[in-house]
Parts: C-alpha cells; sequence; structure tokens
C-alpha cells in the first residue's frame, strides 16, 4: 500500500515541481518585465528545438531590434556561405618599369583587396614585422636593391566609405570603430598613451603614441581629465577618416604613467606606406620618390595614376575561418565590415557596405527569411539603427548547424555563463544567442535581445543570465 501511495505522489507532484520549459520561460520573461530596470524596455526571446526546428518559447519574435554584436552571426554565417571557409585575402605587389642592374626603374605599388589581417598581431604571419620583412626579402629576392620611382597604395578596392552609415561620433575615432579600406594596417588601430595626475580632475599628459609617427601626422587635442581613485578607463578618441586634429576626453585612472587608449587611424593606406618607406630606407633598400594612395590623390584632387604593371609577388591572410575565429570570439567589428565588402565585390558589384548588405538579404531571403527581419545598416552591429528579429537569428544558426563548415563557426563562439553564444552591448541594448544543451539532453537554438533597459549594463546582464539558466 505505502509503495502504492508513493507511486501516486510521484506522478501527481512531477508536473508541480518540475514545470516544462516554455513555462519557466515565461515565467523568467515576466519577472524580467516587472524589473524597474526593465520597466520601458522591449524583450525578445525566441528558442527552438536544435533538431526539429520546433518552436519551444516566442516573445516578440518578429518584432526587430537593435542587435549590436549579435548581428555577427548573419555576418558569419554569410561570410561561409558566400566566400568559403578557405577564402583568403591577396595583397598584390606589383611594378610598372623595368628593373636594371638592381634598380626599379619606376613605383613599386601595393594592390589590396580588403585585407582586414594585414599588420594583425593576432597570427604571427601578419604582424608588423612579419609583413614588413617579408616585403623586404621578395624585393631583393627579385634583385631590387633600390626604387627610383615611388611607393604607391592602390587601396581602390573598395568604394571609398571607410565607415558605414550609422555609426556614431562617438565611436568612429576609437579602435572598435575603425573603417575599412582597400588596403588596411594594423587593424587599422594605433594607440595613445597618458600619464594621468594624482587627484581627481587633474590634467593628463599623452607621453607618445604607438606608432611613434602618429604623433607627427596628427595634431592631439587633450581634454582628458583624471578620475576618482577607483575609476576606470572612461576616455574616448573622437576623429574621422582623413582627419588631420584627434580630440581625446573624458577620464583615466589617478597615479598611471603609461596607460593606453587606441585609436582609429584616420588614413591606413598612408601609415602603411610610411612604414614601408621607413623600413625600407634602413634596411638597404633606398626609395627614391615620395609616397601616395589612390584615395588620397582623389581627396586632395590630384591626378590619380595607378599603373599597376606586372606582379611581383603577393602577401596571403589566414584563411577565413580562423580570421572569423576572432571575428565572433573578441568582436572584432573590422572584420565583418571586410566580409560585408567583400561580398560586394565577389558578386561583380561595388565594393561597399551597402551592396554586400543587399546580396546578404537576398541570401537569406532565398532560405526563408524575410528582409525586413534582417533590417542591417553595417556587418558588425555598431550602428544603432540595425534592427534585427529573434527568429531571424535562430534560424540562421540552424542553417548554420546543418553546415560542412558548422565546427569551425561554433568553435568560434564564446562561451559565456556556461552557454556557447554570441554576446552584444551598445546603449540601451543587451543581446545573446547561440547553442545550448540542457542536463536532459534536449538541444536548444535560442536568440535573446532586449532594447532601452534602464541603468547599469552589468545588473542587466546578470539578471538576463538568471533568465538564459532555465535552458540550461
Amino acid at each position: 500500500m505505502k509503495t502504492v501511495c508513493l507511486f501516486i505522489y510521484l506522478f501527481i507532484s512531477s508536473p508541480c515541481f518540475s514545470q516544462d520549459i516554455a513555462t519557466q520561460l515565461m515565467l523568467g520573461v515576466k519577472k524580467l518585465e516587472k524589473d524597474e530596470q526593465f520597466k520601458h524596455a522591449i524583450i525578445s526571446l525566441y528558442v527552438a528545438d536544435s533538431k526539429t526546428g520546433k518552436v519551444v518559447f516566442d516573445k516578440n519574435g518578429t518584432t526587430g531590434l537593435a542587435p549590436a554584436s549579435c548581428q555577427k552571426i548573419v555576418t558569419s554565417v554569410s561570410a561561409f556561405e558566400l566566400l568559403g571557409i578557405d577564402y583568403r585575402f591577396k595583397t598584390y605587389i606589383t611594378h610598372d618599369h623595368p628593373i636594371k642592374n638592381g634598380i626599379l626603374q619606376g613605383d613599386l605599388y601595393f594592390v589590396g583587396d580588403g585585407d582586414p589581417t594585414l599588420g594583425s598581431e593576432r597570427w604571427n604571419t601578419t604582424s608588423e614585422e612579419a609583413v614588413i620583412k617579408k616585403i623586404a626579402a621578395i624585393l631583393l629576392r627579385k634583385n631590387i636593391q633600390s626604387i627610383s620611382g615611388d611607393i604607391v597604395a592602390d587601396d581602390s578596392y573598395f568604394v571609398f566609405e571607410p565607415v558605414p552609415k550609422g555609426w556614431v561620433w562617438e565611436d568612429i575615432g576609437n579602435y572598435y570603430g575603425a573603417g575599412v579600406w582597400g588596403l588596411n594596417w594594423r587593424e587599422n588601430q594605433f594607440d595613445v598613451i597618458f600619464k594621468t595626475g594624482k587627484y581627481e580632475n587633474d590634467s593628463t599628459k599623452i607621453i607618445a603614441t604607438k606608432p611613434a609617427i602618429v604623433s607627427k601626422d596628427y595634431s592631439f587635442v587633450n581634454f582628458v581629465k583624471t578620475g576618482a581613485k577607483g575609476t576606470g578607463d572612461d576616455a574616448y578618441l573622437f576623429s574621422a577618416p582623413f582627419s588631420k586634429n584627434i580630440i581625446a576626453k573624458g577620464t583615466l585612472p589617478p597615479s598611471v604613467e603609461g596607460y593606453t587608449i587606441s585609436g582609429s587611424i584616420p588614413n591606413p593606406p598612408k601609415l602603411f606606406l610610411q612604414t614601408v618607406y621607413g623600413y625600407l630606407k634602413n634596411n638597404g633598400i633606398p626609395v627614391t620618390g615620395n609616397i601616395r594612395s589612390y584615395t588620397e590623390q582623389r581627396m586632395n584632387n590630384k591626378p590619380v595614376l595607378m599603373q599597376k604593371g606586372m606582379i611581383i609577388d603577393s602577401i596571403l591572410s589566414p584563411s577565413l575561418d580562423s580570421i572569423n575565429y576572432w571575428f565572433l570570439k573578441k568582436s572584432v567589428n573590422l572584420f565583418g565590415e571586410a566580409f560585408v565588402k567583400t561580398i560586394a565585390r565577389k558578386n561583380n558589384v561595388y565594393g561597399n557596405t551597402d551592396s554586400g548588405i543587399n546580396i546578404i538579404k537576398n541570401f537569406w531571403n532565398k532560405k526563408g527569411i524575410d528582409k525586413p527581419s534582417l533590417n542591417m545598416i553595417d556587418g558588425s552591429g555598431l550602428s544603432p539603427a540595425n534592427r534585427i528579429t529573434t527568429n531571424a537569428l535562430v534560424a540562421i544558426l540552424r542553417f548554420a548547424k546543418l553546415q560542412t563548415w558548422y565546427p569551425a563557426f561554433y568553435n568560434a563562439l564564446p562561451l559565456i555563463n556556461g552557454i556557447k553564444m554570441k554576446d552584444g552591448y551598445i546603449s540601451g541594448v543587451r543581446s545573446y544567442a547561440g547553442y545550448v544543451k540542457n542536463k536532459n539532453g534536449n538541444d536548444y537554438i535560442f536568440s535573446f535581445i532586449v532594447n532601452n533597459f534602464d541603468g547599469s549594463p552589468a545588473t542587466a546582464r546578470e539578471k538576463i543570465w538568471e533568465l538564459l539558466d532555465v535552458l540550461k
């Protein structure tokens, strides 16, 4: 009798104490909605069964919201499909006149195709030192011991609009807001090194830049003050492509000599040419002429002479899957913008952001995803004007799971709060999207976006993680 009663008790109590996943998610969302921090926010959560695609939970799944860096999922998966896992960028080294007695009689050209890794420290083969040494070795191998003409950067591969429409002034002067050019260098970043004061509101001093040549080319206006004890980095750089002035504002921690913040280079092709010119000159390959680039000639209304001539050699980037690893893992906006423009060029249209976005939207539309659900402005999610739906993100994640290149994509997703997912944050926005397998062996694909929350982003994050823990 006791055994029968126990069986009946367990049978009855199970539904009461072990709610189904949809009910738990519903309760979790309602808890967020009642929270003062989310009082004026829009919350969207879409969860599907990974194997069947069946909807498990849907809250505002078709509402377009600013996704922040979760938009990188769309760009990443599109790049795998439209460019290929093994795609490599290539920078050509060419010349337009004969080589006689070790002397290149004309100009030396570097013809870019938008490689965002040239000079990047993320790979040994792409570092500034590795690239410059490789260039010198290539020239010596071709018996080029001096150059009588100019060193030229042909950065015309992309239409001249380094920064996508919709990016804000506060972002574009900083490292994460670096635009993408036809020829990029050092991820289009430079460092500014400060010495801060002892007390709050003390002035700070810019003591160096890296590369050092940056401080010679640009005028720095420093409004950065010393912050209160215990505060961190709240300083920003303000500049734009081809800007001659760089403005520094905000606060930095007290009593630090050597505090570094990173900005975006206003003219990456020029810095690349200066670096090459200086290295060759100091290592026995003198250059008689000057440096010039396609876009700078255009900007200054000067004749554009780009006689590329004969190919000497080329410099290859790492493969797309390797670039994508850093794109997702560390949210490198530059890589996503390069993917979008390259997708445009490889489809025989102008190498600009709008063309690349249209191709991406058309691709997904053929897969059954409505274009308005992917209202994209850029490839990285930095623009607050982007609007994407959570059900579109889940559909793209499920598509990725069925492809041969999926392991490389999955490996690139960060592990956050014990879940393989991409995260995103811009002002008033928190987003997460990815894959989770719970303790019962169920596989889910999910996307969560909240817009217009109030207060601390860190506090909002903890509350959202508590909701996502339901999926584990």
